[in-house]
């Protein structure tokens, strides 16, 4: 019985295999989505990788510091250098200086400075162009820096030196910074390691690079360059008896070189090598000279292999594919639940067409366990031959990609391929059967409850019954509707640190319930938009209208699957734009003011700040500061007029009102000691002596502070706001017209920071609504299989309306106008949606600082790509309508009146 069984299943499932193509085309495009999104987190993993790796650089052994400051300690190279085997050491060295424009102004961003080794083999940076620094008054430039201050290899550039004045030094080259993680995020300058501590502030010793001499155990040296550099008595005595020098004969000092001035492990890429103390005894931790005791216990070093190293700087890694991985896979999770319901209706509508044959079967002898078997295997090599053809095309789209970036994208060294393992093709392929098992267990448990007496039946269709108890479903669904609708209220208006989830969740809750009450919902806007095409389109428009509404359930079961898909891209763009347009205010209101001014020494001149007030456009604010005693604690002190401070910041109000005797801290306690003084804490306010001065924790008013740090009371910056009508671009002008004597002080400019914002809020932006446009072609595969189902249940009234006089032209444009108003009436109702998911979305991040409405009207775009959005989704009903229409139109009149 079970062979002949799953024969006919097999058969079966071969003659309703032309109904089920374009089901299972949306299975397969879910699945290769799968695949390519999973690729794609991949490969930006290794992006990143590859990129620490090259920071890395070649060296055999490397040195770090094992916390602390980030510093090595004194003499490090010096030390490592007399160790047996190595034959040259580069001490990388890291500060910052400024790259000076044309204007003779700093860029905004501070220049890493960074020690060029004197030995090739130990260079950690890539060349570009040019020729590497060899001598004084040379250096190199990354190449965005230098198209920004219009210099070029071979001519000059300005930067600053660590006694504050400039120089104009020669530009030799290019350094390629896309592959550096050190080096890519600000301006970068390399110089002779000789020349660094004339540039740069805040210098600082980051790694040692070491060579050894061929033949010998990198893992052994790391261990006696570890002794011998963190200070321990015996390593140190060891090394120092062997008399070792460096091979080349010279020092460490002359062979050192540049890094990046992060510590080691914010550097990456892939290896196997070990840290030189994994593994070893506990002898091999301090090891004994003779008989003598041990020694003091080593500082904080860390000495690695090149594969160790690589490893070390790997430790991010996981963490950033996990982030990237959850990412794609929530977009990759929303195109599977849109194909699940495609394969949901499809099966639903093929199985009620069938009802009579399945209630033949029962006649025969079927039990419903038996047609419940039938009908899950089908689902299983719809499943199957699914998947199979979708990761057919995730793996030439990966293929294809992979081509495409590494043969145009300038990535420099790194070479990513877009190629998942083995292992990810043999889960999408479970994930796409699996899912597809699912999607048919509710059409199956409907179907096997066809009674055999529906065998009597004239049509071969009819209703499936839904399984379960109808009380439970609406009260499961109200349920939601209350929860989501409560999270949503929460979520937008509560204030919580959580509002955004609550907002997530809310959205989630009530968009099922409303998806339980589509079949009320969606036919009567469908009857609405029907009105708009009476007139156009006629007797045409009109049938296509009341065809939608007899049969309400197909209806909302085929615009459902769209419905998910504008509804999240909907609402995704919409808190983007809202985010976007709120940005300018909500910055303002949270700083107290435009622009601030950063110094290395951590004051401003007094020409300086006079040249400020002498600018007419300028409300000027200095910020002055004193270290001082607080609970016990040495921490800083600010104080500031708050006159003239943007009053809509957060704490300028609560500044206002301060009094004598009264402060504003960021502990919670009531009272603080400040200088053995007594001082009343006032809340509320918080971080607003983070926000005036970075590293403040206490604001007090200029008289306190006075009283408190008598002489001893620095302008460590000042705070700018336009002044009157003033624009932002005139205030940055005047700014850099009053501190054209400085060089040295940069100005950190609220206006550049929402620009960077809005930059990558575009192409977040332009990544959700591709990544979405999956789910969106997913839907219209079971509009276009819907209405290919529909063609065939429908093949007597086709014919019928042949007879009486309309013409294939004219079924044709019927049928497209049902697919246009089905994703009509889906993107229609999703922009509805989305709408109000996405304001409560944005009003959860921007509460107190700016109406989601305004906010979404003042960022321009949104509006537009909304009504992409669902130009998009129109075009894609006409595109789903193709096929079904090709057919009605071919079809034969005498063999349509005798369809059954």
């Amino acid at each position: 019985m079970s062979s002949s069984l799953f024969t006919f299943t097999v058969k079966d499932f071969r003659a309703q295999l032309r109904r089920l193509v374009l089901t299972g085309s949306a299975v397969a495009v879910g699945v290769a989505f799968l695949v390519l999104s999973v690729g794609g987190a991949g490969a930006l993993v290794q992006s990143y990788e590859q990129s620490a790796a090259a920071d890395v650089g070649e060296a055999a052994v490397q040195v770090v510091p094992g916390g602390g400051d980030g510093s090595l300690p004194a003499g490090a190279a010096a030390r490592a250098a007399r160790v047996p085997k190595v034959t040259s050491v580069a001490e990388r060295l890291a500060g910052h200086a400024n790259v000076i424009t044309p204007s003779g102004r700093p860029l905004d961003d501070r220049a890493l400075v960074t020690s060029i080794a004197a030995d090739p083999a130990l260079r950690w940076q890539r060349l570009d162009a040019g020729r590497w620094p060899e001598g004084p008054g040379e250096v190199v430039l990354d190449r965005e820096s230098a198209e920004r201050v219009g210099a070029k290899p071979g001519g000059t550039v300005r930067v600053t030196r660590a006694d504050g004045s400039t120089a104009d030094v020669r530009l030799t080259g290019l350094l390629d910074t896309s592959a550096s993680q050190a080096l890519g995020a600000q301006p970068a300058i390399g110089v002779p390691y000789a020349q660094v501590r004339t540039y740069a502030t805040g210098v600082r010793a980051t790694h040692l690079d070491l060579a050894v001499a061929p033949g010998a155990d990198a893992l052994a040296v790391a261990k006696a360059v570890k002794w011998a550099v963190s200070g321990g008595a015996a390593g140190a005595a060891r090394a120092a008896g062997d008399g070792a020098t460096s091979g080349d004969g010279r020092t460490a000092g002359d062979s050192a070189t540049p890094g990046g001035d992060r510590a080691a492990g914010e550097s990456a890429a892939h290896g196997n090598g070990r840290a030189a103390d994994e593994g070893a005894t506990p002898g091999d931790k301090a090891p004994r000279d003779g008989g003598s005791s041990r020694g003091p216990a080593p500082a904080a070093v860390a000495a690695y292999t090149h594969a160790g190293a690589v490893d070390h700087a790997l430790q991010g890694g996981e963490t950033m594919y996990a982030i990237v991985m959850t990412a794609a896979l929530s977009f990759v999770l929303i195109a599977m639940a849109v194909a699940r319901m495609v394969v949901t209706n499809t099966f639903s509508v093929v199985l009620a067409q069938r009802a009579r044959q399945l209630a033949l079967l029962r006649c025969v002898g079927t039990d419903r366990d038996q047609l419940l078997r039938i009908i899950r295997r089908q689902g299983l090599m719809l499943g199957a031959l699914a998947s199979a053809a979708g990761l057919a095309a995730g793996a030439a789209a990966c293929a294809l990609g992979t081509a495409l970036i590494n043969g145009f994208a300038d990535l420099g060294p790194i070479e990513i391929s877009l190629m998942p393992g083995a292992w990810t093709f043999g889960l999408a392929g479970a994930f796409g059967v699996l899912l597809t098992l699912w999607a048919v267990r509710k059409p199956a448990r409907a179907a096997a409850a066809v009674p055999p007496v529906a065998a009597l039946a004239a049509s071969g269709a009819a209703t499936l019954p839904e399984p379960g108890s109808r009380a439970v479903r609406e009260a499961v669904s109200v349920l939601m509707l209350v929860a989501g609708a409560g999270l949503l209220a929460l979520g937008a208006f509560g204030g919580s640190a959580l509002s955004l989830l609550a907002v997530t969740l809310g959205a989630i809750l009530t968009f099922f319930a409303v998806l339980r009450y589509a079949r009320h919902l969606l036919p009567p806007l469908v009857g609405l938009l029907g009105l708009a095409l009476r007139r156009p389109f006629g007797t045409v428009g009109r049938l296509s209208v009341q065809q939608l509404r007899a049969d309400a359930r197909r209806t909302a079961a085929a615009s459902s699957a769209m419905l998910v898909g504008v509804t999240v891209a909907v609402s995704a763009v919409t808190a983007i734009g809202a985010a976007e347009g709120g940005l300018d205010t909500m910055l303002a209101n949270r700083m107290p003011a435009v622009f601030a001014l950063d110094t290395d020494a951590g004051r401003v001149p007094a020409d300086a700040l006079a040249a400020l007030r002498a600018e007419r456009g300028l409300t000027v604010t200095p910020v002055r500061t004193a270290t001082l005693t607080v609970d016990g604690r040495k921490t800083v002190v600010a104080a500031a007029d708050p006159a003239g401070l943007n009053p809509a910041a957060e704490g300028v109000g609560a500044a206002r009102a301060l009094k004598d005797g009264e402060a504003i801290a960021l502990t919670g306690r009531p009272a603080l000691s400040v200088a053995g003084t007594r001082l009343t804490a006032v809340t509320g306010a918080a971080e607003l002596p983070v926000s005036l001065y970075p590293g403040a924790t206490v604001y007090v008013t200029g008289a306190t502070l006075d009283r408190l740090a008598a002489g001893a009371v620095t302008v460590s910056t000042v705070l700018l706001n336009p002044a009157g009508d003033t624009g932002h671009d005139a205030a940055r002008a005047a700014v850099d017209r009053a501190l054209v004597a400085h060089p040295e002080i940069r100005i950190a400019d609220t206006g550049s920071d929402a620009e960077l914002i809005r930059s990558m809020l575009d192409r977040l932006m332009l990544v959700v609504t591709v990544l979405l446009g999956f789910s969106i072609a997913i839907a219209a595969l079971g509009v276009a299989a819907t209405l290919m189902l529909t063609v065939e249940e429908r093949t007597r009234e086709f014919g019928m309306l042949r007879a009486i006089g309309l013409a294939g032209e004219q079924l044709r444009r019927m049928l497209t106008l049902e697919s246009v108003l089905l994703a009509l009436t889906a993107a229609l109702a999703g922009t509805l949606l989305g709408l109000v998911y996405g304001t409560l979305a944005a009003r959860s991040v921007l509460t107190g600082h700016v109406s989601p409405l305004e906010a979404l009207a003042d960022s321009g775009g949104t509006a537009l790509t909304i009504l992409a959005l669902l130009a998009a989704t129109v075009l894609t009903g006409v595109a789903a309508s193709v096929l079904p229409a090709h057919r009605v139109r071919r079809m034969v009149v005498v063999d349509a009146l005798h369809a059954a």
